[in-house]
C-alpha cells in the first residue's frame, strides 16, 4: 500500500498551494498570512498562464451543481474516498499503473474534500461541509462551451482537479493498452493453436500414407513377375 504515498503528497501539496493562495491565520500559534485577495489575478506567463484565486461552492472546475447538492456531493466524496482505498487495496498484486492512477484519482478526491468540509469552519463563514473550493491555475486553452456556459479560458482549477484528471487518463491508457495486449494475446494463441493443428493433421497424414504403403509393399512381395 505504499503508493498511498502518492495520495498523500497530492493531498499535502494541494492543501499547501490552496493557503498559499487563500491565506490563513493560526491565533494561538501567533501565525497570519493574508494571501490573495478573491479575484486577484497575478501574471506568470502573460495571459496565457495566472494565478486567479476564486472559491466555487461545487464541483471540479468551477462546476455548481446548486447548494441544495452540496451535501450530497461532500458524502459521496467520503463514501468514493472509501471504495477507492478498498479497491487499491483489492488491486495491491496488480499492475503499478493502475494502483498510480488510482492514487492520484483518490489524492484528488480528498484535496477537494478537505475544502468542502473544513474550510467553511476554518474561515468561519459557514458549517461543516458547505465550505467552498479554492481554484487558482488559470490556463488560456481553449474556447468552449459545457453546460450553457461558455468559457473564454479553461476554467480555474487546482491541483486537486489536475490529480484526477492525470489519474483518468492514465487509467485511459492502461485500459487501452490492456486490451492491445490481450488481443495480441489471443490472436498468438490462436496462431500457436494452428500451427499446432497444422502439425498435427501432417503428422498423421504422413504416418497414414506410410501405413499404406507398407501394406501395399507386403503386397507386391507375394507377386510374382513374369518375363
Amino acid at each position: 500500500m505504499r503508493v498511498l504515498l502518492i495520495s498523500l503528497a497530492i493531498v499535502i501539496i494541494d492543501q499547501i498551494s490552496k493557503l498559499a493562495v487563500k491565506g490563513f491565520s493560526i491565533p494561538f500559534l501567533k501565525i497570519h498570512y493574508d494571501g490573495m485577495y478573491e479575484g486577484q489575478r497575478i501574471r506568470v506567463l502573460g495571459n496565457f498562464f495566472r494565478i486567479t484565486f476564486i472559491e466555487n461552492p461545487g464541483m471540479a472546475f468551477g462546476f455548481d451543481p446548486g447548494l441544495d447538492f452540496k451535501l450530497w456531493i461532500s458524502i459521496f466524496s467520503i463514501l468514493a474516498s472509501i471504495g477507492l482505498v478498498a479497491y487499491i487495496y483489492h488491486v495491491r498484486n496488480q499492475s503499478r499503473t493502475l494502483k498510480i492512477a488510482l492514487a492520484f484519482i483518490l489524492g484528488g478526491a480528498i484535496g477537494n474534500l478537505i475544502d468542502r468540509m473544513f474550510y467553511g469552519i476554518f474561515y468561519g463563514y459557514s458549517s461543516m461541509f458547505y465550505g467552498r473550493v479554492v481554484d487558482f491555475l488559470d490556463f488560456d486553452f481553449f474556447h468552449f462551451s459545457f453546460f450553457g456556459r461558455t468559457f473564454d479560458r479553461w476554467p480555474i482549477f487546482n491541483f486537486a482537479d489536475a490529480a484526477v484528471t492525470i489519474g483518468v487518463i492514465i487509467l485511459i491508457f492502461f485500459y487501452k493498452q490492456k486490451q492491445k495486449e490481450e488481443s495480441t494475446g489471443q490472436t498468438f494463441e490462436a496462431s500457436e493453436s494452428s500451427a499446432i493443428t497444422g502439425t498435427l493433421n501432417n503428422s498423421v497424414s504422413g504416418t497414414e500414407a506410410q501405413g499404406k504403403g507398407g501394406e501395399d509393399g507386403e503386397a507386391d512381395k507375394g507377386k510374382e513377375i513374369s518375363f
